[in-house]
């Protein structure tokens, strides 16, 4: 099989407003737009939002993607609570802290109550470590 692209497709109820979203607080662009259809990109990464009371979903599908978690890697994830947080006003829902299993991060509550994950990985402490596979 060869893929050509991968990626995730959120139930929206407000699809507009979760563009808006996704555009303001990280810098995501559309590359196709309607009423019941968004779909934005940023630096080769993608993501699509959707009416889920659009004829295209499957009978019984149609549904707000409550509680699915986007995670989002960046370069310094303290300059980016500052960015979203401490200036922008999002209220985190789990607060700026490291884990032991190797992420420094926290995470916001999106439309349709999506969490965003803001990562920036960091070692992980020894009782993670062996988890990991190898590295190329």
């Amino acid at each position: 099989m060869s893929v050509t692209s991968f990626y995730p497709v959120l139930g929206a109820t407000d699809v507009e407003n979760a563009a808006r979203f996704y555009e303001r607080w990280f810098g995501f662009t559309r590359t196709f737009s309607s009423d019941w259809y968004v779909s934005l990109a940023r630096d080769g990464h993608e993501l699509a939002l959707l009416d889920p009371g659009h004829p295209t979903v499957p009978a019984g599908y149609g549904a707000a993607a409550r509680g699915t978690i986007l995670n989002v890697e960046v370069d310094d994830v303290d300059a980016e609570y500052a960015r979203l947080v401490t200036d922008g006003g999002l209220a985190p829902v789990l607060a700026l802290r490291s884990e032991p299993f190797g992420q420094r991060h926290f995470i916001v509550a999106g439309p349709d109550d999506v969490l965003v994950d803001v990562i920036t990985p960091i070692a992980p402490d020894a009782s993670y470590a062996d988890a990991f596979a190898p590295g190329p």
